[in-house]
């Protein structure tokens, strides 16, 4: 009997969109035929710089002139694996006057709407469903979780493999860690001219940071299970 259900729970687009805008600490503005590099490095993300709303509703508003701007944001990998791009996010909108990153106030943006564009194709997330979807309590802890389990846990990760179903090829050159969420690890398995993501689901989603590490631990206590049932070193 397999250890895990065939199809695990992964995030929505929403949920993958929110996490990017919360965990980015760097994105492109383009306005008004200017791009701007934005980063933030004092823990407060990149998204630190806009506050988003809904569409104006104010006919004197409508009128007023506005001028529209696109956010670009890269989610990379943490880990060294092959091919760190691991989506692209878009938003675009209006703002009420021309754009400066020097402003040291949130500046106002109107969202239109956001675009996710992964291995899974392109999906189309609009303001309401952001306001919905709870921000996944990993996405701002993910990058220091992962770096952390391959710099100094590294040995783990050929445990996590016994998981994998069906089991990974001869071919394979290396796994590692390239993402995690609230519903469970992703492995990336490299082989020669490609290679291809493995989730491992938790048992139950995370609510709380403080899940995390019990749960993977669950991950690694059933692993190491399979290992000494089929007489394999743990």
């Amino acid at each position: 009997m397999r250890p895990f259900p065939t199809r695990a729970a992964a995030p929505t687009a929403a949920e993958r969109v929110r996490s990017i805008l919360a965990a980015a600490h760097s994105m492109t503005v383009v306005s008004d035929g200017l791009h701007s590099e934005v980063r933030r490095l004092d823990g407060a993300g990149a998204m630190g710089h806009f506050h988003l709303h809904a569409p104006c509703e104010d006919p004197d508003a409508q009128t007023a002139t506005r001028i529209p701007v696109r956010l670009e944001l890269t989610d990379i990998a943490p880990t060294p694996v092959r091919d760190r791009v691991r989506a692209r996010v878009t938003v675009t909108g209006l703002l009420a006057g021309p754009y400066s990153a020097q402003a040291t106030e949130s500046t106002c943006m109107e969202f239109g709407q956001a675009v996710l564009e992964d291995a899974r194709g392109r999906s189309y997330v609009d303001l309401h469903a952001l306001e919905v979807t709870e921000l996944d309590p990993i996405a701002t802890n993910e990058a220091s979780m992962l770096t952390h389990l391959v710099d100094d846990h590294g040995e783990l990760v050929p445990l996590l493999l016994r998981l994998v179903r069906p089991r990974p090829g001869s071919g394979m050159l290396r796994a590692l860690p390239v993402a995690m969420d609230r519903y469970g690890v992703t492995l990336r398995l490299e082989y020669p001219h490609t290679h291809h993501d493995v989730r491992l689901p938790f048992k139950t989603p995370v609510t709380d940071i403080d899940q995390a590490g019990p749960q993977i631990h669950a991950l690694l206590a059933t692993a190491r299970r399979l290992s000494h049932a089929n007489h394999l070193p743990a």
